[in-house]
């Protein structure tokens, strides 16, 4: 019998598969192929299929089993995650294409049984600025038309710092938060505002939160002058790592170290000269796209690849997203929602198959969300948002609820998320309960008269909201 070439090989064995309806083993496999394919040769060929989305993995040893993945067709992702203040489990939907999915049944595989990989220098020097594009055309120019903001990013402005105030908050959580961080919400504004460290929580995290805060003042007012450059990046870095890293001078500098990440099998690059080379080359890349949706989304994809620092590669990442947001005067990019599961995988996704498509339908979810949240403080200076409009009366009898059973800030957020499962269809409820925690994180003595509040109601309540 002829020897088959490899991709004979891919092509037979993903025949076979398909001929079992509800997947086979690697036995009946083994089989059905009579020989025709060495047993480690298959192990290795289903590896592979599996890498390249072609084939879903269930069960695991002996009833491990393998089946096709049909192609073209649309998804759910639904995550439950702690992603409302203290600590509220919600669970999110995020729409994903059958390509994302793919991804995303490789990276939930057990480590053991995914391939070990290294970094790939083709993927970024394949990448060709505005010929090849990892966002599709119809979600940039949708971007492009819902992202705008009603007025340019002037950090003196009265507008602009009700964005950044806004911002500083939602990216030092959020951005935080994906790193693990258990700061809540509230937790975050009290430190950001108020300069008020949370009880039970360790310095490092405290830590992480204010310098995220720093980072973004840094963005901020170097608004026009911001690009994808080694002088932003680098300090970026060196803000973001500012008394996190255990080598205080690593802090805005390039590693020159091996480096390991968790819960995968890519392996960064270790040669301090290719960490150079490509850290320069992504800056060259990115500074070259001219759409800043795809700009931004590509520097979440190479910086966190290439892993140029010791420690802090995906905040860097991340803040470098807002870049051409804040220069192009668009809606920043906030990771509200995000949960932190999702963005992992369709990381590992990028680290183990060089593949975008999980990271890139998270992204979308992403910067829809930050749409939404920040259209609202828009209106506050404009027209009334629709969604508050609807849900007016509704809105000021739980604020007001809040505050008359004065609630702290973990019954309250109990409170408002059985209120909205129990009276609210599943499409509004994240956003409801987004409206309230703003509400309540923005009430004052000058504002309660609109929640038919007293003064003695507010303050008894704020005795109790306050207290750590």
């Amino acid at each position: 019998m002829p020897k088959l070439i490899k991709q004979q090989e891919i092509d037979l064995i993903e025949k076979t598969v398909s001929n079992f309806v509800n997947g086979a083993t690697g036995s009946e496999l083994l089989a059905q192929l009579n020989g025709q394919v060495h047993i480690r040769t298959l192990q290795r060929r289903l590896a592979q299929l599996i890498k390249s989305g072609k084939l879903r993995v269930t069960g695991a040893g002996k009833s491990r089993r393998y089946a096709i993945i049909p192609a073209g067709t649309e998804t759910t992702l639904k995550v439950v995650a702690n992603i409302t203040p203290d600590s509220v489990p919600v669970e999110y939907s995020i729409p994903i294409t059958a390509e994302a999915n793919q991804v995303r049944q490789y990276v939930q595989q057990k480590i053991q049984y995914r391939q070990p990989v290294a970094y790939e220098r083709s993927f970024l020097e394949n990448y060709q600025p505005n010929q090849t594009f990892y966002l599709p055309e119809a979600i940039r120019k949708k971007f492009s038309q819902e992202g705008k903001l009603d007025h340019a990013f002037d950090a003196n402005s009265t507008y602009t710092k009700q964005i950044l105030a806004r911002l500083l908050i939602d990216l030092s959580w959020n951005s935080s938060r994906l790193e693990g961080n258990t700061y809540s919400l509230l937790e975050t504004e009290h430190l950001l505002v108020e300069g008020k460290e949370a009880e039970g929580k360790n310095r490092f995290e405290t830590q992480m939160i204010l310098n995220h805060k720093a980072a973004i003042n840094f963005l901020a007012s170097n608004n026009k002058i911001i690009d994808f450059n080694a002088f932003i990046i680098l300090n970026l870095h060196a803000l973001l790592a500012d008394e996190l890293l255990g080598n205080s001078a690593a802090c805005g500098r390039l590693r020159s170290i091996p480096v390991g990440i968790s819960r995968t099998v890519y392996h960064p690059p270790e040669i301090p000269q290719i960490i150079e080379e490509c850290f320069y080359k992504i800056l060259q890349k990115a500074s070259e796209i001219k759409d800043p949706f795809e700009q931004a989304f590509f520097s979440m994809v190479h910086l966190p690849y290439l892993q140029p620092f010791e420690d802090v590669n995906k905040r860097v990442s991340r803040l470098a997203a807002n870049i051409p947001f804040m220069k192009y005067h668009l809606c920043p990019l906030s990771f509200i929602h995000v949960p932190e599961e999702a963005y992992i995988e369709g990381t590992l996704g990028v680290y183990e198959c060089r593949r975008v498509e999980l990271l890139r339908d998270v992204f979308i979810f992403a910067y829809e969300r930050s749409i939404k949240e920040y259209a609202v403080l828009q209106h506050t200076l404009g027209e009334p948002d629709p969604f508050r409009f609807r849900y007016r009366q509704k809105i000021k009898e739980i604020v007001a609820s809040v505050v008359i059973k004065k609630l702290d800030k973990q019954a309250a957020a109990l409170f408002i998320k059985e209120w909205a499962e129990h009276n609210l269809s599943e499409h509004d409820r994240a956003e409801f309960i987004t409206v309230i925690e703003t509400e309540l994180l923005t009430l004052t003595e000058g504002n309660i008269a609109r929640y038919k509040l007293s003064l003695a109601q507010f303050s008894d309540w704020q005795k109790k909201w306050n207290f750590f």
